[in-house]
């Protein structure tokens, strides 16, 4: 079963893969074949700088460069070169596609004409162009001007001649894929937030932790997409902070998810790195508030903190995520494995493409990290969706055993009836019998009968002992013992109690906190325990007409174990207080008084005290004790 749901994970993650670069290129497969093989490259330092596409032809120092490895690294004290190809034979209207020009300011001339300007002070430099042509441009040169303070420059492989059409059609959509999941997650994040306000407060932290990857996830794509520099270059610093401020949200947000899944980890070493991100993400934010009030003028400086050495912290994340993934894998729990799964792809891209981007100098071009998030993304929904499964099942689970729990509770309550009636008409009708037996047992011994009247005063006897018999069974009935009197851990019964009622506190909008050690032990019944604490707590969630809190504490004072259960309901007056225990006495519309009688006659059993502390508008308060039990377990009886 474990392995089928990592095998399916697998198959999505590879069909996304698949699937997604055939989409950001679009049309891409009905241009003709690529003609161009490769170019030549000159270098240029700041005092070798040239003006116009005939200088830097007469200036030399041409490189040629083959399609199947560009080179984009540019070398030390670079500030722009210049890129020279010759066109091949070439129909009307097609075009020339470039999807990677590495480039601050990228000029394209053809005949010493301006065919593509774009010019960005922001450091963002991946361009896609895309230039017109016709047959009269067969063999003509075209010349690219590249200037950049990156450590990128030149042409990256993939240029295309094909229709000028279809080109445009794959250029105007190449990136459009980056958009489209990335404001999908932002939407998704943003409807959790709403929903949010309807979550108890034991839930918002997990489910807003959650929002704040999914969130910030949507901002990463989008702020790092070329489509959006490509088409709207003007906003490209709005475009770079989004980007930012998502990574340095993220981040973070990522290991606070992971710390509340999976813990803190070893000696706490989650937590720590948790907060060591909070904090460089605070000065990373900070940073980049000066750096853009200054106008760029720390941008190197900055980019060291946003680029080069938050990457070497999130190899170091992915590294730490990755070990204790392995561990949760281990111990085969089928959640842990559907988050390790798409945690495991993400870490595995994110630090494999890491890896491959400092190796090539920074100058890789970061890409397949996206489809890990979406890996990610959906692994948590696959969790979520199972959660929600599951809660549901509980919730349908809990129903029918509180359903079952309060059939048996009804039918308690009416044996207790009865078992108050048969006392009654047990006692009542005993004296007059046991009187009248002894009545004819002292005429037969005074007076002589015949051997016929000596039979029936004979049978008369033996029927009214007989009649004495069921009585004493009335009685015995009335008066229960508690079976199998032995030890009892209070938290263990307490936690089996808290199983039942929570299901009944949700449904009234209310909450129960529990906070019992483990080490207390008392001398009792564990059924007749758990029906007398559930009594009182039933009461008290019923009391809270709506939103309100039934805390349960308990500790031990001396020689006894101490129980208290309080709720923030209406309380009551001392009237009803002083009432309270006594047979069919309930305060509720619907109620029959035999709950808390039952529970009192419980508590004494196990020589126990009950008593009750109330506050009209402020709440009840009962206050159980019970003898500390002795080393030794105990099976005696005692008689209610």
């Amino acid at each position: 079963m474990m392995l089928k749901i990592v095998f399916r994970l697998l198959i999505i993650f590879i069909g996304l893969v698949g699937v997604g670069p055939s989409i950001a290129q679009g049309a891409s497969n009905a241009a003709s074949d690529n003609e161009i093989t490769s170019w030549q490259i000159r270098w240029e330092r700041a005092s070798e700088k040239t003006a116009s596409p005939e200088q830097a032809a007469g200036a030399g120092e041409w490189q040629t460069i083959h399609m199947q490895h560009p080179l984009i690294t540019k070398p030390d004290e670079t500030v722009s070169a210049w890129v020279k190809f010759k066109l091949p034979k070439l129909n009307n209207n097609e075009g020339l596609f470039f999807p990677l020009v590495y480039g601050q300011t990228v000029t394209v001339y053809k005949s010493g004409q301006v065919l593509f300007h774009s010019e960005r002070k922001y450091w963002f430099d991946i361009n896609r162009v895309l230039i017109p042509l016709s047959e009269q441009d067969s063999g003509k040169e075209i010349y690219f001007q590249l200037q950049s303070d990156t450590d990128r420059l030149g042409l990256g492989a993939g240029m295309e001649i094909g229709d000028y059409q279809n080109l445009v059609r794959s250029y105007s959509k190449y990136d459009i894929l980056d958009i489209i999941i990335g404001s999908a997650f932002i939407f998704v994040a943003l409807v959790m937030l709403v929903c949010s306000v309807f979550l108890v407060r034991n839930q918002l932290k997990s489910w807003i932790s959650l929002c704040f990857i999914i969130l910030p996830i949507g901002g990463i794509l989008i702020g790092y997409s070329p489509f959006l520099y490509t088409f709207y270059g003007q906003y490209g610093y709005i475009y770079l902070a989004i980007f930012d401020i998502s990574l340095y949200i993220f981040l973070p947000a990522l290991m606070f998810f992971f710390e509340l899944v999976f813990g803190s980890g070893y000696r706490n070493i989650v937590s720590y790195f948790r907060r060591f991100q909070i904090y460089y993400s605070i000065f990373g934010l900070i940073f980049l508030a000066v750096n853009r009030m200054s106008a760029d003028k720390f941008q190197h400086a900055y980019f060291f903190v946003s680029v080069t050495f938050i990457g070497l912290i999130m190899i170091v994340q992915f590294i730490l995520i990755l070990g204790i993934l392995l561990q949760q894998l281990l111990r085969k729990n089928i959640d842990s494995i559907i988050l390790s799964t798409g945690l495991a792809i993400f870490a595995i891209v994110s630090i494999a493409e890491l890896l491959k981007f400092y190796a090539s100098s920074q100058t890789y071009n970061l890409s397949w990290w996206k489809w890990g998030l979406v890996a990610f993304v959906l692994s948590l929904i696959i969790l979520l969706g199972r959660r929600f499964t599951y809660q549901h099942k509980l919730i349908v689970t809990y129903s029918r055993d509180l359903e079952i729990y309060n059939l048996e509770l009804q039918r308690s309550e009416k044996m207790e009836i009865i078992s108050q009636l048969a006392a009654s008409v047990a006692h009542e009708v005993r004296n007059p019998l046991q009187v009248t037996r002894g009545m004819l047992q002292l005429l037969g011994e005074r007076n002589t009968y015949s051997t016929r009247e000596g039979e029936y005063y004979k049978l008369a006897i033996d029927e009214l002992d007989r009649a004495s018999t069921i009585i004493t069974d009335f009685l015995t009935f009335a008066k229960p013992q508690l079976e199998q009197v032995i030890e009892l851990n209070l938290a263990e019964e307490i936690k089996h109690v808290e199983g039942i009622i929570v299901p009944l506190a949700n449904l009234q909008g209310g909450r129960i906190e529990i906070n019992v050690p483990k080490t207390l032990m008392i001398i009792g019944n564990s059924s007749k325990l758990k029906q007398a604490l559930i009594n009182i707590i039933k009461n008290s969630i019923e009391a809270l007409e709506g939103d309100g809190s039934v805390r349960v504490w308990a500790y031990q004072e001396k020689e006894h174990v101490v129980i208290h259960i309080a709720d923030s309901g209406n309380g009551m007056d001392e009237r009803i207080l002083a009432r309270l225990g006594e047979p069919y006495f309930s305060n509720k519309t619907k109620g029959t008084g035999l709950g808390l009688m039952v529970t009192f006659r419980i508590i004494e059993a196990m020589q126990g005290t009950i008593e009750f502390k109330s506050q009209k508008g402020i709440g009840t308060e009962a206050t159980i004790r019970f003898p500390i039990a002795s080393v030794e377990k105990t099976n005696a009886k005692v008689p209610m």
